[in-house]
């Protein structure tokens, strides 16, 4: 999965330009820039790609979602429903705009499930934040005929699985807006970095002048720029934009191997009876980051994970006992530990987090996934799936 497996002499002539003109700042100096304009070059590689109309790069896949939030008008006191698996980039956004984040549970798609979030719903909900957590997506048509329903923003989280589509689509671009990160772990990689795709003229025309305190980047002098409304510094740097455009090429070669690698890997646990695979919706195909197996119950899972890590397989994991990407683990959210006082109604509806996800356990529980590597050989491939198969049947 991650980009930076397959760093080259295309991420290095890109750095070189910026470093060769000195400008490491997307904006102004057009004098010293010898042409080049990374940033913008990655907003349009990344429109084409996704098949949208726009694209906005900023600092980070956080940034993408507050910018993207913001941007749709979500605010003070409205609600978005988000997923109890994630990482916790997704609440943190939605409280940096003054929105509630409503936790709601998963199905066997590791991702929201649509029944889970129509009963979610309430007269406060402004948006459904699906994740696509792992390389895979959610019910998206599903989804997309709720949001319609009760006219809700569908925003696509699709921060772990860039280069996955749905119904022909790339994901990010089936909803009313997308988003992805570009740190140093994903598939494609700025080393920081995010992006936001849309077809909404709106929003992108709000979302350049948001990310960057506001300004309206009209004419040729930053120092007379006008600001329309608000904004903050979201700004992605010339640097990280130039690594981005390099691993961007990369994209279709990158998921190629993941698929590959996937796929002997999957056959080779296929063998085990009590192994079964994360549903992948219909119409939809995976970026092939992760491979999602659910063993029968909690504890096979848990056995079988300590025992791929005795076998020397490297990269596994077991989100349900994790800090970063499930609820049970959030007590920062939880018990809104905040270094800077929230809003009584804020805190108010916050504590309605406060209970059991059982059906979203009952999926975790059983879950381990492993990482999708760039840079193993065929042998390697095919060794790493004969000691996952030993790890596991040696706990069953």
């Amino acid at each position: 999965m991650p980009g930076f497996e397959l760093f080259g002499e295309e991420e290095k002539k890109e750095v070189q330009d910026v470093l060769d003109n000195g400008v490491l700042m997307r904006y102004g100096f057009d004098a010293m820039r010898n042409g080049h304009h990374k940033a913008l070059e990655l907003e349009k590689n990344l429109a084409q790609r996704m098949e949208t109309q726009y694209a906005q790069v900023v600092s980070s896949g956080t940034a993408a979602l507050t910018v993207a939030l913001a941007c749709a008008g979500v605010g003070s006191g409205d609600e978005v429903i988000m997923p109890t698996f994630t990482f916790v980039a997704s609440f943190e956004a939605i409280l940096s705009v003054g929105a509630i984040p409503v936790l709601c549970d998963i199905d066997d798609t590791l991702t929201l499930h649509p029944e889970a979030v129509e009963k979610a719903i309430t007269s406060k909900t402004k948006a459904v934040m699906p994740v696509h957590m792992c390389g895979s997506m959610a019910d998206l048509k599903a989804l997309k005929t709720i949001c319609g329903k009760h006219n809700l923003i569908l925003l696509e989280d699709a921060c772990q699985a860039i280069g996955g589509t749905y119904e022909g689509k790339p994901l990010g671009s089936y909803g009313d807006l997308g988003c992805f990160s570009f740190d140093y772990v994903k598939t494609v990689t700025c080393g920081e970095g995010g992006g936001i795709i849309t077809n909404s003229e709106k929003i992108a025309e709000r979302a350049h002048k948001y990310q960057d305190h506001g300004h309206d980047h009209m004419g040729n002098d930053r120092g007379a720029e006008t600001h329309p409304f608000l904004g903050y510094n979201f700004r992605l740097s010339e640097l990280n934009a130039a690594v981005g455009i390099a691993q961007l090429r990369k994209l279709d070669h990158t998921l190629a191997i993941q698929k590959k690698n996937y796929t002997i890997l999957r056959d080779a646990l296929s063998a085990i009876p009590e192994v079964t695979f994360r549903r992948v919706p219909e119409n939809g195909v995976e970026s092939y980051a992760f491979l999602n197996i659910f063993l029968p119950n909690e504890n096979l899972a848990r056995n079988a994970h300590k025992a791929l890590g005795n076998h020397n397989v490297d990269a596994c994991f077991y989100w349900f006992d994790n800090n970063w990407h499930y609820y049970k683990k959030w007590e920062h959210l939880l018990e809104q530990k905040s270094i800077h006082p929230l809003s009584e109604e804020i805190q108010t509806r916050l504590k309605k987090n406060n209970k059991s996800f059982a059906a979203s356990d009952a999926w975790m529980g059983r879950t381990v996934s492993c990482l999708i590597k760039l840079n193993w050989t065929e042998e390697e491939v095919h060794q790493r799936g004969s000691k996952m198969v030993q790890a596991i049947q040696s706990i069953l």
